[in-house]
């Protein structure tokens, strides 16, 4: 039966159930419609038992660290996303200081924002820095410097804190490797909605890095997703929905959810050959070791 228009809008149905609980490595509850309770229950529902909320500013940092105070299966990550820092330094409106006021740009409002991260960072509830790293999607080059030196700083708050660090590459694959490199990575240290190749993923295993598999590796044009998590070591993945994005098929542009992780996990589990228990064992897990809770 045809789906009608109303459709595309709407929230996909709840999937069948794992019968090994998850954890959804990296989701923003705080895009997402509904609330924080709803959220929990439907994705406890189908096995989805814990989530990791993610920062990407001061503000969501902020809630992320709140609202893991207040839920035990939510853990926070915070962090100013790559493409945060160009903004901060630059004076866009849409950069923040420590107090929420306006700023007019420059390093020293970078400083500003990141040593509010750093004190978000000691709090127990905070399981991770991040996500940081570089985006050379939307940043042309004069934002590639601000780029660095923030995803540098983070991983200095990581590692000082003892905090799980959580990369966002976008097409910058060899520069996020070198700067790891550089600065000598956390000894935790996570590929959110890992972008990259096998070939990149047997270098990400011999570091020792996680590798974290969204929606998208479910879509038609996503062999190179398909063909790292054949190889990645089954110690080193896990699976997240990056909600309200990458929505898995056959819903690929409707609303993602941390209530539809099982549909990734199965995905997975057919590239890999593997039993779906036996994996959905193995990423609860190890997101249980990358982010030490």
């Amino acid at each position: 039966m045809p789906s009608n228009d109303s459709d595309k809008h709407a929230a996909p149905p709840l999937p069948e159930p794992l019968r090994v609980p998850v954890a959804d490595s990296h989701t923003h509850l705080d895009m997402q419609s509904g609330t924080v309770e709803e959220a929990l229950t439907k994705a406890a529902s189908v096995g989805v038992t814990t989530v990791v909320q993610v920062g990407c500013d001061l503000k969501g940092s902020r809630w992320a660290a709140e609202t893991a105070a207040a839920y035990e299966a939510v853990h926070a990550t915070v962090a100013l996303h790559p493409n945060e820092a160009p903004r901060i330094v630059h004076g866009d409106p849409d950069g923040w200081s420590r107090q929420g006021a306006r700023q007019p740009g420059g390093q020293a409002a970078l400083d500003d924002a990141l040593a509010e991260i750093d004190r978000l960072a000691a709090l127990e509830q905070v399981k991770g820095v991040g996500e940081t790293g570089l985006d050379y999607f939307r940043t042309g080059p004069e934002g590639k410097e601000a780029q660095e030196r923030s995803f540098r700083a983070h991983i200095e708050i990581a590692k000082r804190h003892g905090k799980a660090l959580v990369i966002h590459d976008r097409e910058a694959h060899a520069d996020v490797l070198r700067v790891l490199k550089e600065e000598g990575a956390p000894e935790r240290t996570v590929f959110h909605c890992y972008s990259g190749d096998a070939e990149m993923a047997e270098i990400c295993a011999s570091a020792g890095y996680f590798m974290s598999f969204a929606g998208n590796v479910t879509f038609k044009n996503a062999q190179n997703l398909r063909d790292a998590v054949a190889v990645a070591p089954l110690e080193l993945l896990l699976v997240e929905t990056d909600a309200p994005f990458l929505t898995p098929v056959p819903y690929r542009g409707r609303p993602n959810a941390p209530y539809l992780v099982p549909l990734t996990v199965r995905a997975m589990a057919e590239v890999r050959g593997a039993d779906e228990d036996t994996l959905a064992a193995a990423l609860a897990a190890n997101t249980a070791r990358a982010f030490g809770y």
